[in-house]
């Protein structure tokens, strides 16, 4: 059996073996399993699957995704501190982070949001229009946790922006006095050329804003993110990971005027 994550073999109770390394190839046929390999050349893991992609009971590339996380909220306390009364995560994949940034500032872990597990992800969804609806059904915030409180909001990533900016009102309407958004990765300032919906540098936040001009924008009281240099000194192999989406350091060449449509071309005439 062969899987995108580790977890699928826990709820059948198979038995992880190895992970497919980069430049590998698994054949399966009636013969068996062959495994051929490419020259070895620079590994390039994607740290967005530590961040967001990855479920928390996975292991990827060596290392379980919930420690990562957790060590990625703790540094995140490290260089972004707040005062204020609880933490709270944007559910799902920032809640181990929450709990890693909630354990080591002290301050009281609480359920804030309630998030529908019928709506999937959203800044995956290709048009703004459905991602604002998705946002709509699917958080509900607890205002008895919320009321009156100062609220650090633990958020894995943002992108657009726009998700944030509803999810921090909603927040507010529910009676938040304070609410401070802590970011577990960087700010996201180049577009994925790999695989990741991030189309163009013009969609990115980042890319054009400073932080306080994001944080009037998405309407919270103080925003921060993690550093690339925290990030990569918690993630596991850091040095191997690609990190482009935050630094714009690609680790294959791409001229400055490409786009995501163009690298979509080559990659489907190379498929062809």
């Amino acid at each position: 059996m062969v899987a995108s994550e580790t977890c699928a073999f826990d709820i059948i109770g198979a038995e992880y073996v190895r992970s497919i390394e980069p430049g590998e190839i698994v054949i399966i046929d009636e013969r068996g399993i062959e495994s051929r390999r490419l020259p070895k050349a620079r590994r390039a893991l994607c740290v967005f699957e530590y961040i967001y992609f990855s479920r928390p009971d996975s292991i990827i590339f060596g290392e379980k995704v919930d420690k990562v996380r957790r060590h990625l909220g703790k540094k995140l306390a490290e260089e972004a501190p707040c005062d204020a009364d609880i933490v709270i995560a944007i559910p799902d994949s920032a809640n181990t982070a929450a709990l890693g940034y909630a354990g080591a500032s002290g301050l009281r872990f609480e359920i804030g949001l309630i998030r529908n597990h019928y709506v999937g992800r959203t800044f995956i969804v290709p048009h703004q229009r459905e991602r604002d609806l998705d946002v709509k059904v699917k958080f509900n915030p607890v205002s008895g946790v919320l009321r009156g409180k100062r609220v650090v909001v633990v958020e894995d990533s943002i992108v657009r922006g726009t998700t944030l900016k509803q999810l921090v009102r909603l927040i507010r309407s529910a009676g938040a006095k304070e609410i401070h958004v802590r970011v577990s990765s960087p700010p996201v300032i180049s577009p994925c050329f790999y695989g990741i919906d991030m189309a163009s540098r013009g969609e990115l936040i980042a890319a054009s804003h400073r932080v306080k001009e994001i944080a009037d924008h998405i309407g919270a009281d103080s925003l921060a993110y993690i550093s690339v240099k925290g990030m990569l000194s918690v993630v596991p192999a850091g040095k191997s990971q690609c990190a482009a989406c935050f630094t714009g350091r690609y680790p294959t060449d791409i001229p400055a005027d490409f786009t995501k449509g163009q690298f979509d071309n080559v990659c489907g005439a190379i498929i062809d």
